[in-house]
């Protein structure tokens, strides 16, 4: 019989990265409101402490900790801090990211680079760092934020597609390591969602029409709408819980279709 204490995460340790805003803290807030304990990071104190802010208008208490998630031996301290302050980690959510929007050829091979290292070399480190205390455990679960560039190129993204591409094998690569020790490695990808970030993509013209990407991705999207941070939140939940405890090495794109849809006829 299917007991829906299976979504719970009382008792767990949830690490998500960059989760002072966004995306990482609107997953953070509903892996809280299953029973998860919620630890995250960011690169400097002032982004942390906003992020505290948030988190106590929230009505949660959060740990926050700074630190660079391409920063190895900072991740490994961090890590073992938040194992000694908080307990072991359960879950983590490899959420940090960047983007740099450069056409390919007047991108550096600097600017690449910086990409590659926080959005797929940061997620191999955060990792590595907690899968041993997984393993102690005798269970964990790491989502990685991936992206529909995990699947598809667009212009001046090259940096971001390259780097999300690999952290979706990374992701498939970690399951069939670790599978065996009861440690699930799932993958969101999501779909464009309406945030602060994208709110100029969104903003209405002069003339009272829409922005034309905001007119792009309402074409291109079956659901007819941007998603939203809480559209992440099911998700995020669902692969963090027992109730997906066979689910494993896959990438569940939350995007409204798009991917699944080739366009609206001119």
């Amino acid at each position: 019989m299917f007991d829906m204490k299976s979504f719970r995460l009382d008792g767990k340790v949830a690490l998500v990265t960059g989760a002072s805003y966004g995306i990482g803290f609107g997953m953070a807030t509903a892996l809280s409101a299953a029973g998860a304990t919620i630890v995250f990071n960011d690169i400097n104190q002032e982004a942390v402490d906003k992020g505290l802010a948030n988190y106590k208008e929230a009505g949660i208490t959060a740990h926050g900790y700074v630190c660079d998630v391409t920063d190895e031996d900072g991740i490994n301290a961090t890590v073992a801090k938040i194992e000694k302050e908080v307990g072991i980690i359960d879950i983590l959510v490899n959420n940090a990211g960047i983007i740099k929007r450069i056409p390919m050829l007047e991108m550096t091979a600097k600017d690449f680079r910086d990409v590659i290292d926080i959005d797929l070399n940061g997620p191999f480190i955060v990792a590595k760092a907690v899968l041993p205390g997984m393993i102690k455990k005798g269970h964990g679960k790491i989502i990685n934020i991936c992206s529909m560039m995990s699947e598809l190129g667009r212009e001046t993204v090259s940096g971001y597609a390259a780097a999300k591409g690999g952290l979706k094998m990374l992701t498939k690569n970690i399951c069939s390591e670790f599978g065996e020790a009861n440690i699930q490695c799932n993958g969101i990808g999501p779909g464009y969602i309406a945030t602060p970030q994208t709110a100029p993509l969104r903003e209405k013209q002069a003339d009272g029409s829409k922005h034309p990407f905001d007119q792009f991705i309402i074409a291109k999207t079956p659901a007819a709408r941007w998603g939203t941070p809480e559209d992440l939140q099911g998700p995020a939940v669902f692969l963090a819980s027992d109730a997906s405890n066979f689910v494993n090495g896959h990438i569940l794109y939350v995007d409204g279709g798009i991917l699944a849809y080739i366009g609206k006829q001119p």
